[in-house]
């Protein structure tokens, strides 16, 4: 039985929260059409990490992550790609978990028409994901927990030793070991 996670779970600091999300699911209901898929990366995020979008302090574009957590933020990556980042941590700390990659669960055909891409290719990115799932701008700021987009819990433990690395995809900060994977099965 999925269950949707409560307020207090997202409330941890992004990297000891970052290697819980995986194997949670990230389900769309979009314009009618359900989709899932089980997160299988993440990276974390931090205040007073180079890389973050809250480096700076807050912004028009970065005041949801400044928010109560449990939201999405979502963002433009290089005025392409819409990636999706969970809020965490207490009420006006900045940070959050970019959703990297998931696994698709369910909805895979709504998926290959969004991306008419192969399979292996529909959500193994951060943008790639947000297009399958049909997330985009309009769901910056989504309350994760009551919205068309959330994250449940279908019991499916995280890894108990995940993968662990640098994230990729950025110019700063770049050796911070803040990168989880769910190993290969």
């Amino acid at each position: 039985m999925d269950r949707t996670l409560d307020r207090e779970w997202f409330e941890s600091d992004a990297p000891l929260l970052a290697p819980q999300l995986l194997n949670k699911l990230l389900v769309a209901d979009i314009d009618g059409v359900i989709c899932s898929g089980r997160i299988i990366e993440t990276e974390a995020y931090m205040p007073d990490d180079p890389a973050s979008h809250t480096y700076r302090g807050e912004t028009k574009r970065n005041t949801v992550m400044f928010g109560s957590p449990g939201h999405l933020y979502v963002y433009l990556s290089y005025g392409i790609h819409q990636c999706a980042n969970v809020v965490t941590g207490p009420v006006g700390s900045g940070q959050g978990v970019l959703i990297r990659a998931v696994e698709p669960v369910e909805g895979i055909d709504a998926m290959r028409v969004r991306r008419n891409r192969p399979d292996r290719e529909l959500a193994n990115g951060p943008g790639k994901l947000c297009q399958a799932l049909g997330i985009g701008d309009r769901h910056n700021g989504a309350d994760l927990l009551g919205s068309d987009v959330a994250i449940v819990d279908d019991g499916l433990a995280p890894p108990s030793v995940p993968l662990v690395g640098p994230r990729i995809g950025i110019s700063r900060a770049t050796t911070t070991p803040w990168r989880f994977r769910r190993p290969s099965d």
